[in-house]
């Protein structure tokens, strides 16, 4: 079954030569928004198995970082089925969900691709958990699309060393195979102190990698212009 289709954005006309207003902010996520995002992510139909809250915003930003862009065909099963991409039943209505996933999916992408800080979906677990305990479904989410995406992950390993290893390191050693490097990075790191710091780690880690995947363009230096006047005097 193909995802719903969204609707068509619509563009605002700008008088030839201006530049575009900035985007507008993003609307706040109030707790009855994710509680209906999270009930309709329960009414996913089993087998399928949907990604929950955390583990879909981690998963976002792990699609928004690649260095090409994922179509929606290709990421969308992954969020109604995080075991195996499985497509959902043919009479499976999926478009309530859709709208919301595609609403947290443009304000994670504007503020990636701004620089700008978000706020990691990260919901406090009980008061024993530890921070990197508290991460982990974040970073799941983001580790399950880097493997079904792999393009970001076949960039330049000195550079995403770093950024992975603050993401990473929340995960077990064991599930890291063949990532020397990228274990010795972390064996190189302390872990977080509080939930806080953790949760900072994430975002600091996903502008860094998009410095990696995505690197803003550099302006040209200005040309000098003509010299007035004569030659300097000694």
């Amino acid at each position: 079954m193909n995802p719903p289709r969204p609707a068509a954005p619509r563009r605002s006309a700008a008088a030839p030569g201006r530049p575009a207003p900035p985007a507008a902010p993003p609307e706040p996520w109030s707790d009855k928004d994710l509680d209906r995002l999270q009930a309709l992510l329960d009414r996913v139909p089993a087998p399928l198995t949907p990604l929950d809250l955390s583990a879909l915003d981690g998963f976002l930003v792990g699609v928004i970082l690649q260095p090409r862009p994922v179509p929606l065909s290709a990421w969308w099963p992954w969020v109604l089925d995080s075991e195996a991409g499985r497509s959902a039943p043919a009479d499976y209505d999926g478009q309530g969900l859709l709208n919301l996933v595609q609403r947290r999916h443009r304000e994670l992408k504007q503020a990636i691709a701004e620089r700008q800080w978000f706020d990691p979906w990260v919901f406090e677990l009980d008061d024993e958990a530890s921070p990197s305990e508290t991460v982990l479904p974040w970073v799941a989410g983001f580790a399950l699309a880097a493997d079904e995406f792999p393009a970001l992950m076949g960039l330049d390993e000195t550079q995403l060393t770093e950024p992975l290893a603050q993401l990473y390191m929340h995960l077990d050693p064991e599930d890291l195979e063949d990532a020397d490097a990228l274990l010795e990075e972390i064996e190189s790191l302390e872990p977080p102190t509080d939930l806080s710091e953790a949760v900072e780690s994430l975002v600091r880690a996903s502008l860094l990698l998009a410095d990696v995947s995505q690197p803003l363009p550099t302006r040209a230096a200005p040309r000098p212009g003509p010299r007035r006047g004569g030659p300097p005097r000694r």
